[in-house]
């Protein structure tokens, strides 16, 4: 493992990106120049902000599906703040490697982007309905009918078994968004930054279905961590320092603003709050938002949230400075937050999330739009996977199954691929899928669409 005064910056940011170039994929170094307008971290953020992956987020579900009311966070917004910390915890990080590592060629603002655009992208791959589109995906191929699996190996079952955003967001930039085999083109040091569990669904260390990389993307995250020196002694994969900065983004945002649009839709009063947002905020600052008669309750809700992100992100930014020997050598930490030392913060957050879950995530039109959701996306999947599956086994296809590959492109699928590629494609087009389409498309297929 590194020391501190050891530890390479060109190789921890660096500028390589994947490409496509006759036939094969090389591994191709981006010019750095401190003084350009776009530098290449400057065009990864333009390369996911102008996806069309990134664009569809706008009709995604956060928490509450289908929301009528338009302030209510999408996966887009949630995205777009989630960078905006990143943004902040990259500059302070950037500036303290600048004071600690002088060789380092790149600026503080290079850092941020890196990590703004980590926290951009990381959501990029959730399904519509959020977390209960994962569970529809998990769960339909634990219970399918196993003829459907048994031309799997045991790893791409488990692949398809332990579904997670994660490696979709990964498989997504990396595979899927702009070119079917390099992706977005990405720079290694950002494709690291958004990789928080490295390692995939077999490995022995996805204890609760959360990991990084499906098997279809294993072997080009190998090459992005073994050109970034992050591969300990035994080859397991090492998370790269910026990939805290970005999980500490996302919590801080899901955290707060879950309870934020709580206020919004109802839910939960800022009364209710009270005791979490002293610990966040401090009892004087508290009593001033509340007590400001020029503020309605959601101006003040917000104003809360403010001032818990600003400190929230003020102690991370501490704490990784305090722990970055620790962070960088490999050492197993689960993450910024197990790290803290402000018990208000370290109480006011976790009070803040078991609201969330105990009286946001049960909340009764949430319940009953996810149910919606188990069938809406139960269904493409009863009509997807029986069709790649009989397209892989059959020379013709059922007149219903020809009707869907109609439906999907003609070129959707292809003849050569084995099926675990033939599956993933299907999943891909359902992930890919808005809240909207889905429930049309859901329908469409099941012959209420008239």
């Amino acid at each position: 493992m590194w020391g501190f005064e050891k530890m390479n910056m060109m190789n921890i940011i660096s500028t390589h990106r994947f490409a496509y170039r006759n036939h094969s994929i090389t591994i191709e170094k981006e010019d750095y120049n401190k003084e350009s307008a776009r530098t290449p971290f400057h065009k990864d953020y333009d390369r996911v902000i102008f996806s069309n992956s990134f664009r569809r987020l706008s009709k995604k579900t956060q928490v509450h599906p289908l929301s009528k009311n338009d302030h209510v966070h999408n996966r887009m917004t949630h995205s777009l703040e989630t960078a905006s910390v990143g943004r902040s915890l990259g500059m302070k990080a950037g500036e303290f490697l600048s004071r600690n590592c002088p060789e380092m060629p790149y600026t503080p603002y290079d850092v941020a982007s890196i990590i703004q655009t980590a926290c951009l992208a990381h959501d990029i791959g959730n399904p519509p309905f959020g977390h209960a589109g994962e569970e529809v995906i998990k769960e339909w191929f634990k219970n399918c009918d196993p003829k459907y699996l048994e031309l799997l190996t045991e790893d791409q079952k488990r692949d398809f078994q332990s579904f997670d955003g994660n490696a979709q967001s990964v498989r997504t930039v990396c595979r899927i968004e702009h070119n079917d085999v390099v992706g977005m083109g990405l720079t290694f040091a950002t494709i690291a930054s958004m990789v928080k569990y490295p390692w995939n669904a077999s490995s022995e260390l996805n204890t609760a279905d959360k990991f990084s990389f499906f098997q279809s993307e294993a072997d080009l995250i190998h090459k992005v961590f073994k050109e970034l020196e992050l591969i300990g002694g035994d080859g397991e994969l090492l998370r790269h320092p910026f990939s805290y900065l970005m999980e500490m983004a996302d919590d801080i945002c899901y955290g707060l603003l879950d309870l934020q649009d709580a206020v919004e839709l109802e839910i939960l009063a800022i009364n209710e709050l009270e005791n979490l947002f002293v610990k966040l905020c401090g009892k004087s600052d508290f009593d001033y938002v509340v007590a400001d008669g020029n503020l309605n309750h959601l101006q003040k809700i917000a104003k809360l949230v403010a001032y818990s992100m600003n400190n929230l992100t003020q102690h991370a930014s501490f704490v990784f400075e305090q722990n970055f020997s620790r962070i960088k050598s490999g050492e197993k930490i689960k993450d910024l937050f197990s790290l803290f030392s402000d018990n208000n913060l370290i109480e006011g957050l976790k009070e803040a999330k078991s609201i969330a879950k105990s009286q946001v995530f049960n909340e009764k039109r949430k319940i009953q739009l996810e149910i919606g959701a188990y069938n809406i996306i139960g269904t493409m999947m009863d009509n997807l996977i029986p069709m790649a599956y009989e397209f892989h086994t059959k020379e013709k296809l059922s007149f219903k199954n020809q009707r869907l590959m109609n439906l999907l492109g003609e070129d959707s699928l292809r003849k050569g691929d084995d099926l675990y590629t033939k599956y993933q494609k299907m999943i891909d087009y359902i992930v890919g899928m808005t809240d909207n389409y889905a429930t049309y498309t859901a329908h469409q297929m099941s012959g209420m669409g008239y």
